[in-house]
């Protein structure tokens, strides 16, 4: 059963409003199976946490999202639900708007989806994401048109992705060895990313550092780079270092990746390892909103902003961060969270409609269950590292409704309510210490 349902009577739509107005929102929270993947702060729990939403119109077209699944965003999402009915799924302004408004008198504790490693993101436009998604969705659909197309058109035919590396267990505690198997040195590592590349085509590869020592960390890179000479690398340790090994790791690894991600938090951190280190530097922590910008240029803090459209609220917004990113010389790539097939079309027609796309996107994508999704199957896969653009009207992607309902009923099975990296982790290792900087 579907977790809420926003409905109510609306008045007769204007002639300006194309005759559509947003009738009602139904919030399905889902979970979905994930590996031990280690981090910084933990290590992920045996499902991910996410929210699928359905927005209808007196139209018949139904517009679909996908963002967070924890708790705290749930709420958020009931209170938007009801405010945006009524609206016109053209005017994002009015919808914008709407969701603000709705949040004004939020108290709502977390909810953030990132397990605390992302906190000072915008909440109200993490909140209207989803709603801004399906909105281009439902306005794609009634004129027949993809959303690349109404984002500006479309540069690329497919959008290139980065193989995303992790550390992790064999398998969950409690559980069997999973196929991907146990990666806790530089041959795992390697191993893992030979399979991504054969398996996908990947021609570029990222690693999430901050796991274990930082010298360990950077001989993996090498390994990397000596059995993959060609590909673009990267490493984030999600501000695992102290400015000092910063510096003397990311001047280890000069000559060696194309960009060093968060290696250190905050913006005067990281602007302190820029100074230091010839190496172009990346973040999705420390500018993850609108009003970080200011700070981090002044500052010289970074390189290349990581967009998220969960984040910066929804695809349009998105535009205007690759804008400024565009006027201020910052480099652009997209960042990833666990996600399902609704969050990757988004993306793709997102960066497919991104002239100043830099650098291949992240994607959790090969680490999920193939035959676990929300959306029909057979329009989203990589291959030659890359996504094609969905052709279909929309996102161009369909709902499933058995797998909505099989990974929904999933949800309420398994028991999370959070993504606790942290907590799982204690659980296993009761010892666990939460540091940042950790080394």
């Amino acid at each position: 059963m579907p977790f809420i349902h926003a409905d109510r009577d609306v008045a007769e739509p204007s002639l300006h409003s194309r005759q559509t107005v947003i009738t009602g929102v139904t919030v399905t929270p889902v979970a979905f199976t994930d590996p031990p993947l280690l981090n910084t702060v933990g290590v992920h729990e045996p499902f991910a946490l996410r929210a699928v939403l359905q927005v209808s119109t007196d139209a018949g077209v139904t517009g679909l999202g996908e963002t967070y699944g924890d708790a705290g965003h749930l709420q958020r999402l009931r209170l938007a639900a009801e405010a945006v009915v009524g609206a016109d799924p053209f005017n994002t302004n009015d919808l914008r708007a709407r969701v603000t408004r709705a949040l004004a008198a939020d108290t709502v504790a977390g909810g953030h989806g990132m397990s605390g490693m992302v906190t000072g993101s915008s909440t109200a436009d993490r909140v209207l994401s989803p709603f801004d998604v399906a909105a281009l969705d439902i306005q794609g659909r009634i004129l027949g048109v993809p959303v690349s197309e109404l984002l500006g058109g479309r540069v690329r035919d497919a959008v290139p992705f980065s193989g995303y590396l992790f550390y992790k267990w064999a398998g969950h505690p409690a559980g069997a060895e999973d196929s991907w198997g146990e990666a806790l040195d530089p041959d795992g590592i390697v191993a893992q990313a030979r399979r991504m590349v054969d398996d996908y085509g990947f021609t570029a590869l990222k690693l999430k550092g901050g796991v274990v020592e930082p010298d360990a960390e950077a001989e993996a890179v090498e390994a990397l780079r000596a059995e993959f000479p060609a590909l673009p690398l990267r490493i984030d340790p999600n501000g695992a270092w102290t400015v000092e090994t910063s510096v003397r790791i990311g001047r280890r690894l000069e000559g060696v990746l194309e960009y060093l991600e968060d290696p250190t938090p905050g913006i005067q951190g990281m602007a302190a390892v820029r100074n230091q280190v010839n190496l172009p530097l990346a973040t999705n922590m420390c500018v993850v909103s609108f009003a970080d910008l200011p700070p981090a240029l002044a500052a010289g803090a970074v390189d290349v902003v990581l967009s998220d459209h969960h984040f910066w609220g929804g695809l349009r917004r998105s535009q205007t961060l690759a804008g400024i990113a565009e006027t201020f010389g910052l480099g652009l790539s997209m960042h990833s969270n666990s996600h399902l097939g609704i969050s990757l079309a988004a993306m793709v027609h997102l960066a497919a409609a991104t002239p100043n796309l830099d650098y291949a996107c992240d994607t959790h994508w090969p680490w999920k269950d193939p035959d676990e999704d929300v959306v029909q199957p057979g329009v989203l896969s990589v291959a030659h590292g890359a996504v094609a653009v969905p052709a279909g009207p929309g996102l161009g992607v369909e709902i499933d409704p058995d797998g909505l309902d099989r990974l929904h009923r999933q949800y309420l099975d398994c028991g999370l309510r959070e993504r606790d990296d942290t907590g799982y982790m204690r659980r296993v290792q009761p010892g666990y210490e939460l540091a940042s900087p950790r080394w």
